[in-house]
């Protein structure tokens, strides 16, 4: 799809809408996946919250990866150089692979050092590791979806991944209870069958890549990536992967501090609000896709009023989405932390989570839209220092005195949203720099 022409409005709802709709199915996925660890007990669901931040690790490379190639791929198109762009669909595979056993191999070595940084213990501990231990034994097939479906986004296409979340979605309401009950595993069993949906996207994402425009035609199969392409990529998804860890050491961090202040009941409480929050997230995410892939086309054909466009339209239509989001989510949080657990404590902690947590939701949006026009600018790098900024360095600061000062867990969700906007507000900034020094040059 060439984005460097036509109706930006159209072109935002062509590729955020599928996009959102395919993350709404993958949120359902990982809701199947709490509600059913429910059924084992309160100690399986904080295993399974706790176990987030270390899956979270080993999506962020694939992801990250992902979205290098997808900002690479959509500079080439616009810059009318497809055999570049081919090139680099095709070396990105061949990365990924390498990268994915790299990731199994470290992952497996280091997961119970992980586990005990956040303080983890006792029937926790033990559910968490049987869970994780199969997620990294299927690292491989991961990181190949994130990659294939970067290929796809960065030719405009968001349909074929929502396709597959949609069905692996409803593979999973089958295989997890198929485990939990008919085979009698745990935790263990949830990721099994979330490494199995993962293999089959693997084949169906496949074949759509193989007759994608891009591809179409050509010989498109594993080789040895040239090194050119190698580093291009490494330097343009390293910085987003590393991103997302930078969240993963923030839900490091802030597992800590809960299990300081208020133990096991508001971990998992906290494991579950941000399964329902990542229902609110959803537009952003596709809205994300959009700006990314946009951006790019259009900064390789430098159109760069198309760009500032795009950024406004996709932050506009954000805000308005989270602003209403906000309404909503507060007196339904009850019913919704009711679906997994009967605890009144549970429900209590989710509960007093969103009520602050929702004034933070149209920062993710500032945050995120900048991120995404960024890395589409081939700007991905500043996405590491505002990941530290925000989910490592401010929260060892400021944590440790909001809660002494606003009664334990309470300190940990104001200095969330605190931190968050103020991060927002850097994110805009620099954004608005790097867009007119760039667009000064040409």
């Amino acid at each position: 799809m060439d984005l460097t022409k036509g109706n930006i409005k159209k072109l935002i709802m062509s590729i955020s809408i599928p996009a959102s709709m395919g993350f709404f199915f993958n949120t359902l996925f990982n809701i199947t996946d709490t509600y059913f660890t429910s059924y084992i007990g309160v100690n399986a669901l904080a295993g399974l919250s706790l176990s987030f931040p270390v899956f979270f690790i080993l999506i962020s490379l694939g992801s990250g990866i992902g979205m290098g190639v997808s900002a690479l791929i959509s500079n080439s198109i616009g810059e009318q150089d497809k055999e570049k762009a081919f090139e680099i669909a095709t070396d990105s595979v061949s990365l990924t692979i390498v990268i994915g056993i790299i990731i199994t191999i470290v992952g497996l070595y280091f997961n119970k050092d992980l586990f005990e940084l956040m303080g983890a213990q006792g029937e926790a501990l033990y559910y968490g590791l049987k869970y994780t231990k199969w997620t990294f034994l299927g690292a491989v097939f991961f990181c190949i979806n994130m990659v294939f479906n970067g290929i796809l986004v960065a030719q405009g296409n968001t349909s074929t991944y929502r396709n597959f979340l949609i069905v692996g979605f409803f593979l999973n309401v089958i295989l997890d209870p198929f485990f939990i009950f008919v085979l009698n595993t745990t935790t263990d069993g949830v990721a099994i069958a979330t490494v199995i949906v993962q293999i089959i996207g693997n084949v169906y994402l496949y074949f759509k890549v193989k007759n994608s425009a891009l591809i179409s035609g050509r010989n498109y199969h594993l080789k040895v990536p040239k090194l050119k392409n190698v580093l291009a990529i490494l330097n343009q998804g390293l910085p987003a992967s590393f991103n997302m860890m930078t969240m993963a050491i923030g839900i490091f961090v802030i597992n800590h501090y809960i299990q300081r202040v208020a133990g096991e009941n508001a971990i998992a409480s906290y494991g579950i609000a941000t399964r329902i929050e990542q229902l609110a997230l959803l537009p952003a995410i596709g809205l994300n896709s959009a700006a990314l892939s946009i951006t790019g086309q259009n900064f390789g054909a430098k159109n760069f009023v198309r760009v500032k466009e795009v950024f406004y339209k996709t932050l506009t239509y954000g805000l308005i989405i989270m602003t209403v989001a906000m309404f909503l989510i507060l007196p339904v949080a009850p019913f919704l932390f009711g679906i997994f657990t009967e605890d009144p404590s549970v429900i209590e902690y989710g509960i007093g989570y969103f009520r602050v947590e929702i004034f933070t939701f149209n920062s993710y949006i500032f945050l995120n839209i900048s991120d995404a026009v960024l890395r589409g600018l081939k700007y991905p790098k500043f996405s590491i220092l505002i990941g530290i900024y925000r989910q490592f360095l401010m929260p060892m600061l400021l944590f440790p005195i909001f809660i002494e000062k606003l009664n334990g867990v309470l300190g940990i969700w104001i200095g969330i949203m605190i931190i968050n906007w103020s991060a927002a507000f850097i994110a805009i900034i620099y954004l608005r720099y790097v867009y007119n020094k760039i667009s000064k040059k040409i």
